[in-house]
C-alpha cells in the first residue's frame, strides 16, 4: 500500500485552518534567509502558500550573503524579543562562514518550529513536550495515520542527520521501537536493513536501498530526495520494492509534504505554549 503524504497534509491543513480560525489573533511565522539560494527559494515559497491557506501570518526576512555571524545574531534576537512573532525558522543552508548550530541556539526555544535548539533536542531525547524536528515528525504521523504500530518493532534507519536520523531514533526509542541507526561508517549496511519491519531511509543517495535490502512486508519510509535530470529521486528503488513492502512511500508525495504539515502544526503549537493555551 502508498502511503500518501498528499492526502493528509491536505487533511492536516483543513484542521489547523478550522482551528485557527477560532483564535483571536493569527500566530505569525518567520522566515530568516541568507543568500538566494535557488532551491531555498522554492521552498520558503511552500512554506508562504501554507501559511496562507491555514491563516497564518508570513514574514519573510532575507539578508545578503555576505551578513556576518554577529549581525544575524542580532537579527534573530530582535525576533526572539518582538511578540507579534510566534515562530522562527532559518532557511538552511547558510553560508560556510556562518555557524549553523549558533544560530538554531539563538532562536528562542519556544519559537524554534525547526526543533533544532539545544533545549527541545534535549527535551525530545527525554520524551518532554518541545517543538521537535518537522521531518521526523511527518514519519511519525504517516505511520500513526496508517495505524502502523511502532512498539517492539524492529526499525533500522539509515542517515544520521540532525534534521531527521537522529530526532527519529529518540522518538521511535520513546515509542518502545526497538532502533538501529546505520549511517556511512555502518559495516555491512545490507544485513541491518534486512531485518527491519520498519526501514526508514534519510540519506539523499539515488536508489541506495534496493529490493535485496528489503525483507518481505516490511514497511518502508523514503525520507531521501536527489533531483538528476530534472526528476526527483528517492532513496528507495520504489519500482522494484513496491511489491515486496506492505506499506511504503512515494517520492514525491511521501514524507515531503509531511514535513510541510508538521511545520503547520508546530507554529501553532509555538503559539500555544507562548500563550498558555492548552
Amino acid at each position: 500500500m502508498i502511503l500518501d503524504g498528499k492526502i493528509l497534509k491536505q487533511e492536516i491543513l483543513n484542521e489547523l485552518k478550522f482551528e485557527v480560525s477560532k483564535l483571536s489573533k493569527a500566530p505569525t511565522l518567520c522566515v530568516i534567509q541568507v543568500g538566494n539560494d535557488e532551491a531555498s527559494n522554492v521552498y520558503i515559497k511552500q512554506k508562504e502558500n501554507m501559511c496562507n491557506f491555514v491563516g497564518y501570518n508570513f514574514l519573510h526576512q532575507k539578508f545578503e550573503e555576505n551578513i556576518s555571524e554577529r549581525d544575524l545574531l542580532d537579527k534573530i534576537d530582535i525576533l526572539n524579543n518582538d511578540k507579534n512573532i510566534d515562530a522562527i525558522l532559518v532557511q538552511m543552508p547558510l553560508p560556510k562562514h556562518i555557524n549553523p548550530k549558533a544560530i538554531q541556539n539563538k532562536v528562542n526555544f519556544l519559537k524554534d518550529v525547526d526543533g533544532l535548539n539545544d533545549k527541545n533536542i534535549i527535551a525530545l531525547i527525554n520524551n518532554k513536550d518541545a517543538l521537535k524536528p518537522c521531518t521526523a515528525c511527518g514519519v511519525l504521523e504517516l505511520l500513526d495515520k496508517y495505524k502502523i504500530s511502532v512498539e517492539g518493532v524492529d526499525v533500522v534507519i539509515v542517515g544520521r542527520s540532525s534534521l531527521v536520523g537522529m530526532p527519529l531514533f529518540h522518538m521511535l526509542e520513546n515509542k518502545n521501537a526497538t532502533v538501529t541507526l546505520c549511517h556511512s561508517k555502518t559495516k555491512d549496511l545490507k544485513e541491518k536493513t534486512k531485518t527491519a519491519d520498519i526501514l526508514i531511509s534519510a540519506v539523499g543517495k539515488k536508489h541506495l536501498i534496493t529490493n535485496d535490502m528489503v525483507k518481505y512486508n516490511a514497511v518502508v519510509i523514503d525520507v531521501g530526495i536527489t533531483k538528476e535530470n530534472g526528476k526527483l529521486y528517492g532513496d528507495v528503488d520504489f519500482e522494484s520494492i513496491r511489491k515486496k513492502a506492505s506499506f511504503i512511500t512515494p517520492v514525491p508525495g511521501g514524507v515531503g509534504p509531511m514535513t510541510i504539515a508538521s511545520l503547520a502544526k508546530n507554529i501553532l503549537n509555538s503559539y500555544k505554549m507562548q500563550k498558555g493555551i492548552k
